[in-house]
């Protein structure tokens, strides 16, 4: 079968607030800033004073992560970008503003992606700048980023400044058991150690029949019918082998034995 980069969508300009509209409208406990792409949870307020807050963020096309997963015991808040695309350093500074524990704190989940690694921790930065601007103590804002992919290490990464490895299904790990235990009451340091030790034990690696398709883009490129690609970023970043497809019970060990 040939690859399809066809989509049922309306318009792909304003397919992530038609999606993350669609999420709110579907799912009560859901509030939607469609100015800054921000999913909540519409008991926010009572939230921040609680229990320590905390949120994700990345661009969309990989849903439901992480507007999916706002709610008890997970995300107070995520933010999204465009597809494939990470949010601005504007758009995650306006979730953190509305997200801030005053009396708990704050701890942001971050992927390891060079985007998103930059807009978040620019966002931080501006967030205290204003608030001591404004005569406001520092906030207890803490981070942990996510870099679980083992798919594809550059060796040379430390000396050349690369990104490394990269985040990938272990973020809903660390959010998940982190948001469990802010919910419990556990302190910002508590929730961060949770979140620190669910990345330190977390390792993916993904393989992929064919590259994803972007709305309004199409196909990037794509795989023979035969071929399997081991280690294809979430983005199409390209894998560390394409091979022949191989049945799942051997293909699955070797990727085990990887990892």
């Amino acid at each position: 079968m040939a690859p399809s980069g066809k989509h049922f969508i309306s318009d792909p300009k304003t397919l992530v607030r038609n999606s993350l509209t669609g999420l709110a409208m579907a799912n009560p406990h859901l509030a939607f800033d469609e100015q800054q792409k921000v999913t909540f949870t519409k008991d926010l307020a009572d939230l921040r004073q609680q229990q320590v807050t905390l949120f994700c963020g990345g661009g969309s096309g990989h849903e439901p992560a992480h507007a999916g997963f706002v709610g008890h015991g997970a995300l107070t808040a995520a933010v999204s970008g465009h597809v494939f695309a990470s949010p601005t350093s504007s758009q995650v500074l306006s979730c953190l503003r509305r997200v801030y524990s005053e009396e708990h704190g704050t701890l942001v989940v971050i992927k390891n992606y060079t985007g998103d690694v930059l807009n978040f921790g620019r966002a931080i930065e501006r967030f205290k700048s204003e608030r001591v601007n404004h005569g406001k103590p520092l906030p207890n804002v803490t981070t942990v980023v996510v870099d679980d992919d083992v798919g594809v290490v550059n060796p040379n990464d430390d000396s050349e400044g690369g990104v490394g490895r990269r985040g990938l299904a272990g973020t809903v790990l660390a959010y998940k058991l982190a948001g469990a235990q802010a919910a419990a009451g556990g302190s910002l340091e508590q929730v961060k150690n949770v979140a620190d030790y669910a990345v330190s034990h977390s390792f993916t690696i993904g393989c992929a029949l064919n590259a994803a398709s972007v709305p309004g883009q199409g196909m990037p490129r794509s795989l023979k019918d035969n071929e399997v690609e081991i280690g294809m970023g979430i983005h199409n970043e390209p894998g560390f082998e394409t091979k022949e497809l191989q049945a799942a019970d051997i293909l699955i060990p070797s990727l085990v034995k990887h990892i």
